[in-house]
């Protein structure tokens, strides 16, 4: 992970376990920790943090200026906005994902989004807070996934955005609703972006790849891509990537692993969880 992250950096050097880390598109990163018994103070960094509470949390204290305060547990949530300064007493099990991002991720995204380009961004600080939105996008997306897959970075980066897209709408001063999106891809822009997608099923496919593909805004793109097909873009990827397993694992004699590969799996096991959430079966059943 980009050493850059003040506060993964920090987290590293108490006793917070690391159990996963990815580097997204643009500098984006997610971390999962688990923690017990620590005393953490952040000092001011230079990025944001948004922090879900996976498993436990309860004993998770904070500092403030009335005492210590306590509220966490599983799916709330913490915001840290970059130049903040907290101090944590970790005194039970808990387990949780941090994702970083900077000031010009924000910028980035609200000009794709509403066309506009705020001068500054005032993000709001929450500590043990709710927010069923942001809890799906963690729970659904972010957890579901194999981090270490490139065949799920399309579905990681398509959620960041929308977590980034509901704080900017519900922790900023701007308080902006999400435009809606009216009418799919033209007929052209369609063909081209399913073309890429089929040349390029044994690499990554980022969301940002394909909306290039469509000229778009990553937002904007994968609206009206779910407009036209009827799925968002990664379940829409993640089905011609089985789709082209079964007619290699019926019309070739590749190794399972070769297949995996071959279609964008990073292993024969991913491949084989994903092909029996899908099909109800082994991709071995596909062979005589």
């Amino acid at each position: 992970m980009s050493p850059r992250y003040h506060v993964h950096h920090c987290l590293s050097q108490h006793q917070a376990q690391l159990k996963d880390s990815v580097d997204l598109d643009d500098g984006i990163a997610l971390a999962h920790w688990y923690n017990d018994d620590d005393f953490i103070e952040l000092e001011r960094a230079e990025h944001h943090t948004l922090s879900l509470y996976v498993a436990d949390g309860y004993q998770s204290y904070r500092k403030t200026g009335a005492g210590w305060h306590n509220g966490g547990a599983p799916d709330r949530f913490c915001l840290m906005p970059g130049q903040h300064e907290s101090t944590w007493d970790i005194r039970g099990p808990l387990e949780f994902v941090h994702l970083y991002f900077t000031d010009a991720h924000l910028r980035t995204l609200a000009e794709q989004v509403w066309d506009k380009s705020p001068a500054g961004l005032l993000l709001e600080e929450r500590t043990f807070a709710e927010d069923e939105r942001i809890k799906a996008l963690y729970r659904q997306f972010l957890l579901a996934c194999d981090w270490r897959d490139n065949s799920e970075r399309l579905a990681l980066s398509s959620a960041v955005t929308l977590l980034l897209t509901q704080l900017l709408k519900g922790y900023t001063q701007y308080r902006w609703q999400a435009p809606a999106v009216r009418g799919g891809l033209a007929p052209a822009q369609l063909r081209r972006v399913k073309d890429y997608i089929e040349a390029h099923l044994d690499q990554p496919l980022p969301l940002k790849a394909l909306a290039g593909e469509a000229c778009l805004s990553e937002y904007h793109f994968a609206r009206m891509f779910k407009q036209s097909e009827g799925l968002p873009p990664h379940q829409y990827v993640l089905a011609r990537r089985l789709l082209r397993a079964e007619q290699l694992l019926r019309h070739s004699a590749l190794p399972l692993t070769e297949v995996a590969l071959a279609c964008g799996f990073g292993s024969a096991s991913h491949l084989a969880h994903r092909f029996r959430q899908s099909r109800g079966l082994p991709p071995s059943a596909l062979r005589g």
